[in-house]
């Protein structure tokens, strides 16, 4: 067995599904398929020492998001950083009614349902809540996922005039496609624009040819 053999038998042990497998699990358009947007604002990037703040979670349907579909829970928690704190602004003396982490993850994981999960490195959020899922006895998320910063590469022409970058940060997003950043650093602010550039991205790849659900999973 080759070294590639190894390692593409490596990751379908990893992952318990081939390619062919996922497409056959992913049924449905895009019009019908209900979509959650989410961010995590934490306390920092460990994922085992850190410690989620506030999660915000938008619905995006038929190419629309309904306003009245959304969660917001701000967690209660006894660690802090104040370096992260001056970043997105949730500070622990806020004055807030704010559930327990158990509490909060299951009021997320009744709103997400089997809907597929959409976010900005999405390696990230779903490694956090995962984290506190394991944390509380609870399992975790077995939601399909997309990344919005993968998704956006696609959305770029194939050209040597273009120069790429590795990597796109939200606010890359929301420049290139005029979102309002005024919200930005916090949970629902950066779901809703993840939300927006999601949709900018969905109208860009719909004009390549074959483009369906299951593209989505391919890119």
């Amino acid at each position: 067995m080759d070294f590639l053999t190894k390692i593409k038998a490596f990751l379908l042990e990893l992952f318990g599904k081939s390619d062919k497998s996922l497409e056959d699990e992913i049924q449905g358009d895009i019009d019908s398929t209900r979509f959650v947007v989410l961010d995590t604002e934490t306390t920092g990037f460990d994922y085992e020492n850190d410690r989620i703040l506030c999660i915000g979670a938008i619905v995006l349907q038929n190419y629309r998001i309904p306003i009245q579909e959304s969660l917001e829970v701000y967690i209660q928690q006894e660690h802090y950083n104040k370096a992260t704190a001056q970043i997105h602004g949730i500070l622990k003396a806020s004055v807030l009614d704010r559930p327990n982490e158990l509490e909060a993850l299951q009021q997320l994981v009744h709103f997400l349902g089997d809907s597929i999960i959409v976010a900005h490195h999405t390696f990230f959020d779903i490694s956090m809540i995962n984290k506190a899922l394991e944390r509380n006895g609870l399992p975790k998320l077995n939601n399909k996922t997309l990344d919005t910063a993968i998704l956006y590469k696609k959305t770029l022409l194939n050209s040597p005039l273009l120069v790429r970058k590795e990597n796109y940060s939200l606010d890359d997003l929301a420049d290139k496609f005029d979102i309002s950043k005024k919200d930005r650093h916090t949970a629902m602010g950066d779901a809703y624009i993840t939300a927006i550039a999601f949709l900018k991205i969905l109208n860009k790849l719909k004009e390549k040819k074959g483009f369906s659900l299951q593209q989505l999973f391919k890119y």
